[in-house]
C-alpha cells in the first residue's frame, strides 16, 4: 500500500502529559501477552496514537524502534476505524522476541476490539 495514503501526522500523536493522563484516568482497555492498548474517546474526528514502549520493557533501542515503527504503521491503516478514540501502547517483557507479523496480528485485533468497545460506551 502507499504511505502517502495513510498519513501519520502531528495531530495524529498524543504530545502532552495531560492528553496522555486524559487516556489513563478511565480507559477501555484491550491485552494480550504483548501488548496492552488503552483507549478513550476524545472528542475530535480523527484517532490520535501515544506510545509507551519503556526501556524496562524492551532493552535495545533498536528493538524498542522497530516496535514503535510496527505500531505507527498499524495505526495508520487502522486509523479510519479509530477515529474520535485517543490510545496508548504499552509493551510489556518479552516483546521484542515477537517477529513483525505477529506483532501486526496482534494489534489489528487490539484496534478492533478497542474500536467496538469505545465507541459504545
Amino acid at each position: 500500500m502507499n504511505n502517502a495514503s495513510f498519513p501519520f501526522t502531528r495531530e495524529q500523536r498524543l504530545l502532552k502529559h495531560k492528553q496522555y493522563k486524559l487516556v489513563f484516568d478511565k480507559p477501555c482497555k484491550s491485552s494480550d501477552q504483548y501488548l496492552t492498548v488503552l483507549a478513550r474517546t476524545n472528542g475530535v474526528p480523527q484517532a490520535r496514537l501515544g506510545l509507551a514502549i519503556a526501556k524496562k520493557r524492551v532493552k535495545q533501542a533498536v528493538e524498542r524502534n522497530r516496535i514503535k515503527r510496527l505500531i505507527r504503521e498499524s495505526f495508520r491503516h487502522h486509523q479510519s476505524c479509530l477515529a474520535g478514540l485517543d490510545c496508548v501502547v504499552l509493551a510489556k517483557t518479552g516483546i521484542e522476541q515477537v517477529n513483525n507479523r505477529t506483532l501486526l496480528h496482534s494489534l489489528a485485533k487490539h484496534w478492533l476490539k478497542l474500536s467496538r468497545r469505545c465507541k459504545t460506551s
